[in-house]
């Protein structure tokens, strides 16, 4: 049995079999390969190698390990051989190596390359090391305890540590199984405290099909139908609360920022409290804090101390519709570049791991992410994987060398997260959520639009002076109940509770009784409780009774007994008021100052502008430049007519090695300096109107190559027909770097 080399194979391959070759190992292409003799070395370096086995199943690494049993990497073998030891077929398993260049041959003289064993494994399907010598060794009259050894050194890993590895004595003199079986060779000793099983002595313990075992079977998962509808709405209600959380946070920060740690990220004191605030617990509160920063809707501020403050960006997200408010966080989820799963642990030096803290940054975590995603896109719509640890196995099975020791954790974590932010529900993928994964967030904010019911006009105000919500309400009629209420419940129906420092809040923003009497008695599908109308009518009659202005800032009343009472109050002296009319009060202090300690204290005041009109003093909070979402930089994916057009600069390479016997005319320095080779070269050709494989530096400092007819060749420049697009170009001689004849 005899087979070519790696290279041979390669040229001997279709161009279609090449383009989808370096479409699936995509290292292979940067830098473009000048031959197949350089595309043969690059596929069987160890890097490259471990990268194409990263997308491999558990069965076909089995059997690409299954290659390295038979030595496929020193002499070849066939597949019937593998076929005997797997027993099973192995055909398809055979023709996904082979695409991918990690096998060549024909089925009777298969060839692996050389750093497979280095790269995938130096025990290929639990077997140790050859030891021809062993390949007739009888294992007759052993005993049990012996077999036993063999038995769990056969199964793998093949080596072990034991004491009894420290001296090797003779058969008489042994007296543990592990010195019997060195004393009789079947086991080698590889330092004072390790053994190892050889490959020959593994093979006939195992048997017949001795590689039947590492031939696992994908793993069964078990799944549920659910009404796909019913899953997308629970998806879109598990939308909209991650919104009102996200806007709650917003508004939180925009009051009182959070300062940066020195070590970078959030504290954990300042994750409990937004935790408090928003209702939720502490993991949710570090997933909309990591959600926000890289959807860039809050920033770090510059200065001696920063704070983490909302950007720009955030005033158009809080515009915005709910669906295209969701579109953002969960775009911005899919692509994070962090694993939000962390935090609250521990790393290597025992130091917690805070939200946004640089520990968590992970490149490979939106990957690992679509991974987990993608396949519960490949199920029927409204099918649920319940059981969270049956899809980790099957991912592991269907990728064993991706994910390393977080493997699992990665797939509860995202199942979780893409809970929280809606793009699963009931463990199953919504359609909103497929149409984020194939196709954006714009489509998806389309998709959920749909999806959501359509907003109420109304609200059921109760008699104990909550108001329910019995589903998403209107943008302006949210706003006003927002102003007059506040959040006590929130589900797929919103309870509000009217209270006197709600009302007392909507008076602040300029609303009148009158207005909220209207608001009541338009909006609401039941009766407005008389016990509302009069909370409505006291705080009305409190409010704005003393008015304040910009002196600093001033106060002024109507009735001078209460300015007296103000007056005759601590909190007078603390503000630095001072009469100066029977109903006038100033304050060098400014006016929000000056509102704030009066209602501290028990009064009502109210903001007032120069025509007298109620003022909305509530900030609105403090912004930074938005920085950008964090999005990840996608690697390039060129195009099939990109790859098409490396392939044939490949052969080109080919034909160019032929015709000069292998060697390329390089260019040390300015070809125009002086007659040189390269130059002489490209004229000759331009004359003889055969074709040149030129490399050459562009403007940008990037090496490239081309396949080019020269039609004139001076003044400093190459000018000639490019013939993978057939456009003629113009090259400044100084930036070729070397050329070869091809051929035609």
């Amino acid at each position: 049995m005899s087979g070519g080399t790696l290279a041979e194979w390669l040229r001997g391959r279709e161009d279609s079999a090449l383009v989808a070759l370096l479409r699936a190992r995509p290292d292979l292409a940067t830098p473009p390969p000048a031959d197949t003799t350089v595309l043969a070395t690059r596929i069987g370096s160890r890097a490259s190698v471990a990268r194409a086995c990263e997308d491999l199943d558990t069965f076909t690494l089995a059997v690409l390990e299954g290659l390295l049993v038979v030595d496929a990497d020193q002499r070849p073998t066939s597949a019937d051989r593998l076929a005997e030891l797997f027993g099973r077929d192995v055909r398809d398993a055979l023709a996904v190596l082979r695409a991918r260049a990690l096998l060549w041959g024909e089925d009777d003289a298969l060839s692996t390359p050389p750093a497979t064993r280095d790269a995938v494994n130096p025990f290929p399907c639990g077997l140790g090391r050859s030891a021809p010598a062993l390949a007739e060794a009888d294992l007759g009259g052993l005993g049990e305890d012996e077999r036993r050894v063999l038995a769990t050194l056969a199964a793998g890993p093949p080596v072990g540590q034991t004491r009894d590895a420290a001296h090797v004595v003779s058969l008489a003199r042994a007296q543990t199984p592990i010195q019997k079986l060195l004393a009789r060779g079947l086991l080698i000793r590889r330092d004072a405290q390790t053994v190892e099983l050889p490959r020959e002595i593994g093979l006939k313990v195992r048997g017949d099909r001795p590689l039947a075992s590492a031939a696992s079977a994908e793993p069964p998962l078990t799944t549920r139908s659910l009404d796909p509808v019913g899953a997308d709405s629970t998806g879109g209600g598990a939308a909209l609360e991650l919104c009102r959380h996200v806007e709650g946070l917003l508004t939180a920060w925009s009051a009182e920022p959070p300062a940066v740690l020195r070590s970078g990220g959030l504290g954990v004191r300042e994750v409990r409290r937004l935790a408090k605030d928003l209702g939720v617990d502490e993991p949710r509160a570090a997933l909309l804090v990591e959600l926000v920063v890289n959807a860039g809707l809050v920033a770090d501020s510059d200065g001696t101390e920063p704070e983490w403050v909302p950007t720009t960006q955030a005033d158009g997200w809080l515009t915005a519709g709910p669906e295209h408010r969701w579109a953002t966080l969960a775009q911005a989820w899919l692509d994070l570049p962090r694993l939000p799963g962390l935090i609250g642990g521990r790393d290597d030096r025992d130091r917690l791991l805070n939200p946004l803290a640089p520990e968590l940054n992970r490149p490979a975590a939106p990957r690992d992410r679509r991974r987990v995603l993608e396949a519960l896109a490949a199920l029927d719509p409204g099918t649920a994987v319940p059981d969270t640890a049956q899809l980790a196995a099957v991912l592991a099975w269907r990728a064993p060398r991706r994910g390393g020791r977080l493997r699992d954790e990665l797939v509860r974590w995202t199942v979780d997260e893409g809970t929280a932010v809606g793009v699963i529900a009931l463990h199953a993928l919504t359609s909103q959520g497929r149409t984020l994964l194939s196709e954006g967030g714009g489509p998806a904010a389309k998709r959920l639009a749909d999806v959501l019911p359509p907003p109420v006009d109304h609200v059921l105000v109760q008699a104990d002076l909550t108001v329910v919500a019995p589903g998403r309400l209107e943008p302006e009629l949210a706003e006003e109940i927002a102003l007059v209420a506040d959040v006590e419940s929130a589900g797929s129906a919103t309870v509000y509770r009217v209270h006197e420092g709600s009302v007392r809040r909507a008076f602040d923003a300029g609303r009148t009784a009158a207005d909220l009497h209207e608001l009541f008695r338009s909006r609401s599908r039941t009766p407005v409780p008389q016990s509302l109308t009069y909370l409505l009518d006291d705080a009305a009659r409190r409010h704005g009774r003393l008015r304040g202005g910009t002196a600093g800032s001033f106060l002024r009343c109507d009735d001078p007994v209460l300015v007296a009472e103000v007056l005759a109050h601590p909190v007078a002296e603390r503000l630095d008021l001072r009469r100066i009319a029977p109903t006038v009060l100033v304050s060098p202090l400014p006016l929000a100052e000056v509102l704030d300690g009066l209602r501290g204290a028990g009064f009502a005041p109210a903001a007032e502008g120069p025509d007298g009109r109620v003022l909305d003093l509530r900030e609105s909070g403090r912004r930074v430049p938005g920085k950008g979402r964090r999005r990840p930089v996608p690697a390039a994916t060129p195009s099939e007519e990109q790859l098409g057009e490396l392939v044939r600069l490949v052969r080109a390479g080919d034909r160019a090695a032929r015709t000069t016997g292998g060697t390329r005319v390089s260019v040390p320095g300015h070809l125009g300096a002086g007659p040189s080779a390269t130059l002489e070269l490209l004229q000759q050709a331009a004359k003889d109107g055969r074709n040149v494989l030129v490399d050459f530096v562009d403007g940008h400092g990037t090496a490239a190559r081309r396949l080019i007819t020269p039609h004139l060749v001076g003044g400093g420049v190459l000018e000639g027909v490019d013939v993978a697009y057939g456009e003629v170009r113009r090259f400044p001689l100084h930036r070729i770097t070397s050329a070869a004849m091809a051929e035609s």
